[in-house]
C-alpha cells in the first residue's frame, strides 16, 4: 500500500510538472499578449510603414504614434529627430545614450541612467551600408548585461540625427521603442521578454 501511494505521488508530481512547463511557443504568445496590453494601456496608436513613409519618416507624438517595423518587429516612436546628421556609411563614432528600460512582461522599471545625467552610457557605433554594429564602452547597460548592444537599440539610427547641440534651439535625438525579445539583450532573448525603452542619442565629441 505504501509503495502504491509513493508511485501515485511520483506520477502526480511528474504530471503537475508537465502541466507547468511552458514551450517556446507559449512564451512567445505571452510576450505578444503583454505587448498588446502595453499598447492598449498606454493608448498607443500603431501606424504602418507606408503611413510612416508618407509622413516623412516621422511619428506624431501628440497622437502617441508608433510605427511597427516589419523587418524586426520593433515599434518605434521618434520623439525628436535630433540635430546634426545621421551616422554615415563607413563612419564610426561614439554615442552618448541616456535611457530607461521597462520590463513589459513584469510591468516594472528595470534599469535606467536618465536620472544620472553625469553618468551616461557610451556606445561605439560603426555603419557599413545599411548595417550597424555597436558595443557599449561604459555605463549601466554594460554593467548590468554586457558590452553587446541590443539590436533594437540600433534600429532608430536609420531615422535620427546624432550630432551635438550647437545652439539653444538644438535638441538631441530622442526615441521610444518596444523591443521584442529577439531584438533585445541576452536576458531578454533567453527569457522571451519584451522591453520598452526611452533613449536619447548624441555624439560624444
Amino acid at each position: 500500500m505504501k509503495r502504491f501511494l509513493f508511485i501515485f505521488i511520483a506520477v502526480a508530481a511528474v504530471l503537475a510538472s508537465c502541466n507547468n512547463y511552458e514551450t517556446y511557443g507559449d512564451k512567445k504568445e505571452k510576450e505578444r499578449n503583454a505587448i498588446e496590453k502595453f499598447i492598449s494601456d498606454r493608448s498607443i496608436t500603431i501606424i504602418s510603414e507606408d503611413q510612416f513613409k508618407s509622413q516623412g519618416m516621422k511619428t506624431n507624438v501628440d497622437r502617441n504614434e508608433y510605427v511597427k517595423l516589419n523587418k524586426n518587429g520593433v515599434y518605434l516612436q521618434i520623439v525628436r529627430e535630433g540635430c546634426g546628421d545621421i551616422v554615415k556609411d563607413g563612419e564610426t563614432t561614439n554615442l552618448i545614450c541616456r535611457f530607461s528600460e521597462y520590463n513589459i512582461l513584469q510591468d516594472t522599471m528595470q534599469v535606467r541612467n536618465d536620472q544620472l545625467p553625469s553618468i551616461p552610457d557610451i556606445m561605439y557605433v560603426s555603419r557599413t551600408g545599411s548595417n550597424y554594429t555597436a558595443a557599449f564602452v561604459s555605463g549601466v547597460m554594460k554593467a548590468t548585461y554586457s558590452a553587446v548592444v541590443p539590436p533594437g537599440w540600433l534600429v532608430p539610427l536609420t531615422y535620427i540625427h546624432v550630432g551635438r547641440p550647437q545652439s539653444l534651439n538644438d535638441e538631441v535625438a530622442k526615441v521610444r521603442i518596444i523591443v521584442p525579445h529577439a531584438q533585445g539583450h541576452a536576458v531578454a532573448s533567453s527569457n522571451v521578454t519584451p522591453y520598452h525603452y526611452e533613449i536619447t542619442y548624441e555624439k560624444e565629441i
